[in-house]
């Protein structure tokens, strides 16, 4: 399973926002062994309000051009297409949209650059998704929505999709489990999950802060691997490949 390491260019991201140096941080997570940096300019906690369009390249194209220099495989997660094009031609090699495309040139942009792409599902914004909750079946709705959206893609000319079930996005932490245990039994070579450190697991373990939540984070990452699980959006890149290392040598 491939780890992608998460940096965020952000003063307000939910768990680390501001308490590094973004273009440090990345070099880092890629000398810590992350497969992929996912470089992002603005935050998608819960409540965020987006940022403009020029503080977002601001913010991202000095991390991508560091990472991709040094040989970094770079991700760029933004919503924008002109974002995603700006980081392309700075070097990186996949986007990775929360939105699953919802900007019409984002499929364009990506297809023309023959980069990867990540289609996140959510509901709403970060802002509003906290009142968008309300399923008829959330397993059933969410992989619906994200082959419907994989499909668009593919028509579009993106020849490497991976898709991304939204933990803790317009979810609540009991739906979040649900979609997390529905991955037993798929095919998720191309799957992509990101639940390190959410609020979700300070639920089901009693961790009020996201510093607390490594334990619960890991044991999601051993969740993901056993369901064959390609990549896993993580923080914490040593611990959890340390992690699947020695689940791995055990199965």
């Amino acid at each position: 399973m491939k780890l992608m390491g998460i940096c965020n260019a952000t003063p307000d991201s939910f768990s680390d926002g501001g308490q590094y140096d973004p273009v440090e941080h990345a070099l880092r997570l890629w000398s810590d062994g992350a497969d992929v940096i996912d470089v992002g300019g603005e935050s998608t906690r819960p409540g965020a309000e987006p940022v403009e369009e020029e503080e977002e390249l601001r913010r991202v194209l000095p991390v991508v051009r560091a990472a991709a220099a040094a040989g970094a495989v770079v991700s760029i997660d933004t919503r924008r297409a002109r974002v995603a094009a700006a980081a392309l031609a700075a070097g990186a090699r996949m986007v990775n949209d929360v939105s699953a495309a919802a900007d019409p040139d984002m499929l364009r942009v990506v297809a023309l650059a023959g980069a990867s792409l990540v289609l996140m599902h959510m509901r709403g914004t970060p802002a509003s998704m906290g009142g968008h909750t309300q399923y008829d079946d959330v397993v059933a709705d969410v992989w619906s929505h994200l082959a419907g959206r994989a499909e668009r893609a593919a028509q579009a000319g993106c020849s490497d999709v991976w898709v991304d079930p939204g933990i803790g996005f317009a979810k609540t932490a009991l739906q979040s489990v649900a979609v997390l245990r529905s991955l037993a039994g798929r095919k998720n070579g191309r799957v992509v999950i990101g639940a390190s450190r959410k609020s979700f697991l300070g639920t089901l373990a009693h961790a009020p802060t996201p510093g607390d939540r490594l334990e619960g984070s890991l044991a999601v990452a051993i969740h993901c691997a056993a369901a064959g699980v390609g990549m896993l959006r993580v923080h914490d890149i040593v611990a959890t490949r340390k992690t699947l290392s020695t689940w791995g040598a055990l199965q």
